[in-house]
């Protein structure tokens, strides 16, 4: 037996031991120090990134009461955050084939957290609005180059997996970013709280330097490189719209839509829906906040475990069908206060739990010389996109009414979706090229 065949038996019986002890856990015991690094550094940026995100639901309250502003002064906040992150994804698509998925990473984190912290000193309405829309561009950015950062070290069979733990950090930082919100405002005044909030978003900047010193390149990415700069030929952004990549692009950009639509259609909504029309008071608790989040944690690990199980094309009709169900429920059957604090979970669950398997799938539909860029536009198109659901569902609301409105307009998200889903190739396990 030669010494290569020796090294390969060596590395498939272990890869056996592993997977025979813990199945699920096996693939973390077995990567290498370059991908739990970056394991990590993307899961805790992107938990990072959720808590800088979500701290603005907690403080309208505060800004409506300190400043005078209308509710659709704060709604214009939060959309100009959603259009300028679609942006900021897509331009750090095309960053990360060219300068790298660990440096975007690196500026896209710092761009966020140095804009949070801005927010906190904004003087005016104006001015928050300002810092809020750039922050947005490098929130956006970082899901990015992180998404296409840890599906590039991870092994194929485990990439799901993976890249899905990674998004569930979101979760965790929702999490984080309420109960900063509970301890700042019992601590200090809402005038001065709701500034402390956001000063706290500058933390994730430290988390550049950790990025800097410990996690490198992809070998992936690396191995392309060379291969551009020998051959002199540099990866172009319009490259995803050749006729190889058309169709392609095209498919995945409607099943981002899909999913992010029908998310927007029902979260932004459902809370007036069900104080307006159903006279239900559960929402504005934290018990029904708290399961929420509990169930988009239990998703994001769920889907991710399921959609390497599964496949991905199936994880997506689960998670879309589940997510259908949750909407008709809200918006059809006659609620009580208890049985609506229950279905926050597997509201959670569902809407969330349908992108962790987002990631890996965009990884693998796109060849490495324009991964960024291919999975950038898709995911951001997609979210600029979904980002005006909540717009047309008032529009239509006045003729329809807001349940119905919520309903059509997921439903057919979630129909997108499927469809798109049904239409693309299969990529569970697929392997990627260097070149």
């Amino acid at each position: 037996m030669d010494s290569k065949t020796y090294t390969a038996s060596v590395d498939d019986a272990a890869d056996m031991q592993s997977t025979t002890a813990s199945p699920q856990l096996s693939w973390y015991a077995e990567a290498g120090p370059r991908a739990r690094r970056a394991f990590w550094s993307c899961k805790i940026g992107y938990m990072l990134d959720g808590m800088d995100t979500q701290m603005l639901s907690f403080v309208i309250p505060t800004l409506v009461a300190t400043w005078g502003i209308s509710l659709a002064d704060a709604g214009f906040i939060g959309t100009m955050t959603l259009l300028s992150s679609a942006l900021g994804g897509w331009i750090a698509g095309i960053l990360s084939d060219r300068i790298g998925r660990v440096r975007t990473l690196q500026l896209t984190v710092l761009w966020f957290a140095v804009f949070t912290g801005l927010c906190g000193l904004a003087q005016n309405y104006g001015q928050l609005l300002a810092a809020r829309a750039l922050m947005g561009f490098g929130f956006g950015g970082e899901w990015t180059a992180g998404a296409v950062l840890i599906g590039e070290v991870i092994r194929a069979r485990d990439r799901g997996k993976a890249v899905g733990l990674v998004q569930s950090g979101w979760a965790l930082g929702w999490g984080i970013a309420a109960l900063l919100y509970a301890v700042l405002f019992s601590a200090l005044a809402p005038e001065i709280a709701w500034r402390a909030l956001f000063l706290i978003g500058l933390v994730p900047a430290l988390l550049v330097l950790v990025i800097r010193r410990y996690v490198k390149e992809p070998e992936v990415f690396e191995q392309a490189k060379v291969h551009q700069r020998d051959t002199n030929d540099t990866p172009r952004f319009t490259e995803i719209f050749s006729p190889k990549l058309l169709s392609t692009t095209l498919r995945a950009a409607l099943l981002t839509t899909g999913a992010q639509g029908g998310y927007y259609a029902i979260t932004t909504w459902l809370p007036t829906f069900l104080k307006t029309e159903r006279h239900l008071t559960v929402m504005g608790t934290g018990g029904y906040l708290a399961m929420i989040i509990a169930g988009s944690y239990a998703g994001y690990l769920c889907s991710a475990w399921l959609t390497d199980r599964l496949g991905r094309k199936p994880n997506f009709i689960l998670f879309a069908a589940g997510s259908m169900a949750i909407a008709f429920a809200y918006t059809s059957l006659p609620l009580t206060n208890a049985s609506m604090l229950w279905l926050g979970f597997p509201l959670g669950f569902f809407a969330s739990g349908i992108f962790s398997g987002m990631g890996a799938f965009l990884t693998e539909l796109f060849p490495t010389r324009v991964r960024g860029s291919g999975q950038g536009f898709c995911y951001n198109v997609g979210r600029a996109i979904g980002a005006l659901f909540p717009v047309l569902i008032g529009a239509m609301s006045n003729r329809f009414g807001l349940g119905a409105s919520i309903g059509m307009f997921a439903v057919a998200a979630y129909g997108v979706l499927i469809v798109a889903a049904l239409t693309l190739p299969e990529t569970r396990g697929r392997e990627l090229e260097s070149a």
